[in-house]
């Protein structure tokens, strides 16, 4: 049963670590379109055209997607991290 555990704890260290990676690569795309949004929002304000809008509008929502892509990993990081102390409480348990 140990070595059910111990393999278990390893997968899920090694998932932790891809996950990180991920929502590292996410923060950076994050920052990069957030700003992108910003400033097609701010040329729309002074252009008032609807293409700016438009434009706006479409650098938002990619805005918007990546911030909830990258959300959805940290509550994955989470919740790995609560399944590692899980199985850390059981290790010790069964000693």
């Amino acid at each position: 049963m140990r070595w059910l555990i111990e393999r278990r704890l390893r997968g899920l260290t090694q998932s932790v670590q891809r996950a990180r990676q991920e929502l590292s690569i996410l923060d950076e795309q994050v920052e990069q379109v957030s700003e992108e949004a910003e400033d097609a929002r701010i040329r729309a304000m002074v252009a008032e055209t609807p293409i700016a809008a438009h434009d706006s509008f479409h650098a938002q929502r990619s805005a918007d997607t990546l911030i909830k892509a990258r959300a959805s990993v940290a509550a994955k990081i989470e919740a790995m991290r609560v399944e590692q102390d899980r199985l850390l409480d059981e290790l010790r348990s069964s000693q």
